[in-house]
């Protein structure tokens, strides 16, 4: 093998060794951002707060708060992290409080120098922190509760939220003043057979103040004298003003200003319907650019004939070019996948207060390192003069993680020099045609078995436009051949056990700025990759259930996770009449998940009845999070391929909002069964890897009821 196809793999396990041994000496002298006092030294009415580094407070009244630089934008986090710290604090979960922290050096990622929320490896990497973190007060509490009734910390035990010697028994916020100063060696963690809560089911720690409407999201953000502002953007990516009138736009009653920015023309107002109706009201003209004449379909043709020919390797073992000139029985075939928005439920958003001395934001973001820096950079501040309020977010997918913080970057422009604090508000138009998609690809699978049916070439080559290219990662993760490796995401691991593999990696360039979407390349290569697979087993003859498992190999958890999915689907008996089978498996972000969709087809019309989905993350530390993510992750797929395509005419997105950008309707949604093994592998990640099997399970489905390859997405385009 010329290149390690396993270098995501490899740098995920090595980021999570670095946080567990690093944790102590990481995070005890961390700084708390805007709290003047360094962590474990704070006081309260009560006495001191026992605060032993960046995540942890226990106070003298019992509070036991989580401050996590992380954020929670639906994926369960804020329940993943309390379990992780509760289990070895030895604290009911349900007792944490859970606080957002802002910027802080403490809360980077393992191997990047960033905090931000993505990669669905925010547990994954910050697991064994947590429960080295509860671990370490829980010694400090029990020395502290040793001290005091003269005896040794063996004598004592822990149980939620108190020590206990005998009959006498010190809560933790009893002992926080005392514990505060005491040191411990790193402590020993509990064995998985004592675990009260990981691993069980939990409630969700942020269920009540959601359902309650206490949960404060960005566009809740409502601070004193603060000004609502909306943005005329350009209508062509990469469009400048050449002018503009605002004289009608300052007429709208509760208009304050309209002042031009890079990104278009603001208009600030005292309400924002007053600042929808002033931005309405500018006539702008603007230096369209080379993108009002974007084209498609010369793009189209661009990247088939680029597919064509080789590209960088991203893996090459044996000779798959030799193999399939001399081979008998053969596939050569071509897919397309189209841009996809991310389609938020909450449009973005941004509130910036710029000061002479310091700025604040607040905002639900993924790019939190990024944002500050980029903002500080905007008003002439250092970045540590530039205080970070994280929200709730409703929903990220990638989009609040984007390359240039357009949105916060945007806000700032907007509120320098006000002197008030602005909220700059999008719409979800706004959003959907002047945002960041993901790429338009087209992929090329050349495949082959020998004479007695066994696989002998794979040879996969895919074009689409690199996102880590444009991305503030780049310098650290782009291959010196230039190749992106998250353009490789789902293909260059395959697991199937062909003797000569060949995965080539095509840098497309088009004009239309892209991001990663849930799941990233995995999305468009879980449906190329399984698409292949089910076409070659056609070639052979064999039961696409039956075909992959002859090629699995070694590959253990990959077979066990394939097995689960079909017993739980009754793969190969009867079915209703006019309902048929398809499967799936892919591996993403250290996790692998089979899916079996039960679909029927009357027509155009495809109705998806029941997907039966077997996952294995490693452990499960709160199966019930991992369950609602499978079945997110399923919904979300199942929306893409069923109806998601954004389109140009003129240069322009024709889509706008979810009348013409379809989403399932709970009517619509199919019945979803999943089944989880704990294998004692690696943690993976959750968030993101229900969502490249369901496509190709789908379209299989479809296959075994019609005869008609789907080779070309959305589903609808293609049967129409």
């Amino acid at each position: 093998m010329s290149e390690d196809t396993n270098a995501g793999r490899r740098h995920f396990l090595i980021g999570t060794a670095v946080v567990g041994a690093g944790l102590v000496i990481g995070l005890t002298l961390a700084k708390r951002r805007g709290s003047g006092e360094t962590a474990g030294s704070m006081n309260t009415a009560g006495g001191k707060t026992l605060s032993p580094n960046a995540w942890l407070r226990v106070a003298p009244d019992d509070t036991v708060t989580l401050a996590m630089g992380k954020s929670e934008m639906g994926q369960g986090i804020t329940t993943g992290f309390a379990v992780a710290l509760a289990e070895d604090l030895d604290i009911d979960p349900a007792r944490i409080v859970i606080e957002f922290a802002g910027v802080n050096k403490a809360y980077n990622h393992p191997f990047l120098p960033a905090q931000f929320t993505g990669g669905s490896n925010s547990t994954a990497t910050t697991f064994e922190t947590l429960r080295q973190v509860g671990a370490t007060a829980r010694a400090m509490l029990l020395a502290a509760a040793a001290k005091k009734w003269e005896t040794k910390v063996s004598e004592l035990r822990t149980d939620n939220g108190a020590v206990y010697y005998g009959s006498r028994k010190l809560t933790y916020g009893e002992l926080a003043d005392a514990a505060s100063g005491i040191g411990v060696e790193k402590p020993v963690l509990k064995p998985q057979s004592e675990f009260k809560y990981i691993g069980k089911s939990q409630s969700r720690v942020d269920s009540k103040v959601k359902v309650t409407g206490r949960a404060i999201f960005g566009l809740d953000i409502d601070v004193p004298d603060m000004l609502i502002a909306m943005v005329a953007r350009a209508p062509v990516f990469g469009a400048t003003v050449k002018s503009f009138d605002d004289t009608e736009a300052r007429k709208i009653p509760g208009v304050v200003a309209v002042k031009q920015v890079p990104s278009g023309v603001a208009v600030l107002a005292n309400n924002s319907w007053a600042a929808q109706r002033g931005r309405d009201a500018l006539k702008v003209d603007w230096n369209l650019g080379s993108m009002a004449k974007f084209d498609l379909a010369q793009v189209r043709a661009d990247y088939r004939a680029k597919v064509r020919k080789p590209g960088l390797i991203a893996r090459n073992d044996g000779d798959a070019e030799k193999a399939l000139r001399n081979a008998k029985r053969s596939i050569d075939v071509e897919y397309e996948l189209p841009f996809l928005a991310h389609a938020t439920m909450e449009p973005l958003n941004c509130v910036v207060h710029a000061r002479a001395d310091g700025a604040d934001m607040w905002v639900g973001t993924q790019n939190h390192s990024q944002d500050v820096e980029k903002t500080a950079e905007i008003l002439g501040l250092k970045p540590e003069q530039v205080t970070l309020h994280v929200q709730y977010l409703g929903g990220g997918f990638g989009r609040r993680a984007n390359t240039v913080s357009d949105f916060t970057v945007e806000a700032t422009h907007v509120a320098k020099d006000v002197g008030r604090p602005v909220k700059t508000m999008w719409t979800r138009e706004d959003d959907m045609r002047g945002g960041f998609y993901r790429p338009f690809s087209i992929s090329r699978v050349r495949a082959a078995v020998d004479a007695d049916g066994k696989p002998l070439a794979w040879y996969h080559s895919c074009v689409s436009q690199p996102v880590l290219a444009t991305s503030a990662f780049a310098k650290f993760a782009i291959k010196p051949d230039g190749q992106d490796p998250t353009s490789s995401e789902g293909s260059a691991n395959l697991p199937y056990a062909f003797p000569n593999i060949r995965v080539d990696a095509i840098n497309g360039v088009n004009g239309v700025p892209i991001l990663w979407w849930r799941s990233v390349a995995n999305s468009f290569h879980g449906f190329v990759v399984n698409s292949a697979i089910d076409e070659l087993a056609a070639v052979v003859g064999k039961d696409p259930l039956e075909f992959r498992r002859g090629m699995l190999g070694k590959e253990t958890r990959h077979l066990a996770v394939l097995n689960r999915a079909a017993e739980m689907a009754n793969w190969g008996r009867p079915l209703a009449a006019g309902h048929f089978h398809g499967l799936a498996l892919h591996e993403s972000f250290g996790s692998i998940v089979a899916q079996v969709a039960e679909v029927s087809v009357n027509g155009t019309e495809v109705k998806v009845h029941k997907v039966h989905c077997a996952v294995d993350c490693g452990l499960a530390v709160n199966p019930n999070q991992v369950e609602a993510q499978i079945e997110s992750g399923i919904i979300y797929g199942l929306s893409a391929a069923l109806w998601g395509e954004i389109s140009f005419k003129d240069g322009q997105v024709e889509q706008s909002n979810f009348d013409d950008y379809r989403v399932l309707r709970m009517s619509e949604t199919p019945a979803i069964e999943v089944s989880i093994i704990n294998s004692g592998a690696a943690l993976g990640g959750i968030g993101e890897p229900g969502t490249p099997p369901i496509a190709p399970a789908v379209c299989a489905a479809i296959f075994a009821a019609t005869g008609k390859r789907i080779r070309k997405l959305p589903i609808a385009s293609a049967l129409a």
